[in-house]
């Protein structure tokens, strides 16, 4: 049984929206500008926001008129797919207005990227610890409502101080 589809090409690939219309997955539609292999070489948009919330927008509403409930649908701004560090920090600074646009919860994940090397100065993954918990803290703090990480237990503590200190605000 699968519960989630995951779809890098949000469903534009021959086939793939009939099978997501026939599961009763929850669906993750990421944008990404280009192909794997050609897609950082000089990732250009005039207002990243606009352009990533706008295709997500399109998509969900595609998926909407096959019958797909909204309920289902998550949205990725694809961090990383064909985005430079600066487009990359500007979704993440927006993220809240990326949901808008497209009408959908966001998905994100920035765990162990590359865009973290960018920002720290590491230049391996698995030496980006800090940084992957930072940037998950971040999306949490801007909305995000699944964190996609690699070292669970650091995020879901760090995320946990995060809870607290909001539901402590709002007591307050």
């Amino acid at each position: 049984m699968v519960d989630l589809i995951n779809d890098v090409s949000a469903l534009e690939d021959d086939g793939a929206l009939p099978l997501a219309v026939a599961s009763q997955a929850g669906i993750c539609l990421m944008h990404k500008q280009g192909n794997p292999d050609t897609m950082q070489q000089k990732p250009v948009y005039q207002d990243v926001v606009a352009e990533v919330g706008d295709y997500l927008a399109r998509r969900v509403a595609l998926c909407l008129e096959q019958g797909i409930a909204r309920e289902r649908l998550l949205g990725d701004p694809g961090f990383g797919f064909g985005k430079t560090l600066e487009h990359n920090l500007a979704l993440l600074a927006r993220l809240p207005e990326v949901e808008q646009r497209c009408g959908v919860p966001q998905l994100v994940g920035m765990s162990r990227k590359s865009m973290l090397g960018a920002i720290t100065g590491e230049p391996t993954p698995v030496e980006r610890l800090g940084a992957s918990v930072a940037a998950a803290l971040e999306a949490g703090r801007r909305g995000a409502k699944v964190i996609r990480v690699h070292d669970v237990k650091a995020t879901h503590q760090a995320l946990q101080v995060l809870e607290a200190v909001r539901l402590a605000e709002t007591q307050a």
